[in-house]
Parts: structure tokens; C-alpha cells; sequence
């Protein structure tokens, strides 16, 4: 009877074991990949730092250098670049970021809202056939017709980069 007690015991633990390491792989998988910010090839910038994005990503900034709209393309929610958009870099919940850009619409602080996009390759297509255009996406960014953008100097991939 303790044999079968003990052997239960056993299972029971190698199969916990087994669904909390299946369970965790998928996030650390996850959490490699970069977030890349792009644009169109037209955008006379190179390198935006944190406090630069987040204006952009709030609305606070609406133009490039040279007067060129800036058109903020977004994930639809749920996407993992939409949650790096609202909570590391708007630094707020979902309902919070929703609520801040009806209310700018509402104000008449900018002529619309974020645009929605549905997947990495909507995303990139849009992009590229939008003057002013900026998106994120996950990295690596193969595609012509975008330019990817260093965030506080660094590239997606490198050492340090700050969008996960």
C-alpha cells in the first residue's frame, strides 16, 4: 500500500514538473524575439529615443522633421507588439490607452486614432505604402520598403535593445 502511495506521489510529480516546464517554455521563447519599430523609408529619422516613442505612440508628436503626418499603425489587442506599445512603452493599461485616445479624438487634439492592424504582414505592407507611416512589429525585419528604426541607439538584436 506505501509502494502505491509512494509511486502515485512520484507520478504526480514528474507530471506537475512536466506542465509547469510546458507551461514556461513558450514564454521564454517569447521574450527573445524583439520588437522592431518601422517606418516608411521617407522618414527623415534614424534613431528615436524611449521618451521620443512614447510620444509618438500617445500622440503627442504628430509630425516628423519636415512636417510629414506621423500615421501610428498598432496591433489589434491581444497581439504581443500592441502590449509592448501600452504597457512598456505608454506605460498603461489597456483601458487606460483607449480611453487616452478617445479622449484626444474627442478633443479634437489629433484628426484620428491609431490605425488597426491585424497581422505582422498587414502591418509592414502598410508601412511601406504609407508617407509617415511607423509600426511594431516582431524582429527580424526582412522585408524592402521599410526602414527599421534604432531606438535609444541600438538595433533589435543588439545588446541591450530595450523593446521586448
Amino acid at each position: 500500500m506505501r509502494r502505491l502511495a509512494t509511486s502515485r506521489s512520484v507520478i504526480f510529480c514528474l507530471a506537475l514538473g512536466l506542465l509547469v516546464a510546458m507551461a514556461s517554455a513558450p514564454a521564454r521563447t517569447q521574450a527573445t524575439v524583439d520588437i522592431a519599430v518601422v517606418v516608411h523609408p521617407d522618414v527623415p529619422v534614424d534613431n528615436l529615443s524611449m521618451a521620443d516613442l512614447r510620444h509618438v505612440v500617445l500622440g503627442d508628436r504628430e509630425f516628423w522633421p519636415g512636417s510629414v503626418r506621423i500615421t501610428l499603425l498598432i496591433r489589434a489587442p491581444i497581439a504581443r507588439e500592441r502590449d509592448t506599445a501600452v504597457k512598456d512603452i505608454s506605460q498603461m493599461t489597456e483601458a487606460q490607452f483607449r480611453q487616452h485616445w478617445i479622449g484626444k479624438v474627442f478633443r479634437a487634439e489629433t484628426p484620428s486614432g491609431p490605425k488597426i492592424t491585424y497581422s505582422r504582414e498587414t502591418a509592414l505592407a502598410q508601412v511601406s505604402r504609407t508617407p509617415g507611416a511607423i509600426a511594431l512589429v516582431e524582429s527580424p525585419v526582412t522585408m524592402t520598403g521599410v526602414k527599421v528604426l534604432k531606438i535609444d541607439g541600438k538595433s533589435p538584436g543588439q545588446p541591450g535593445y530595450s523593446l521586448k
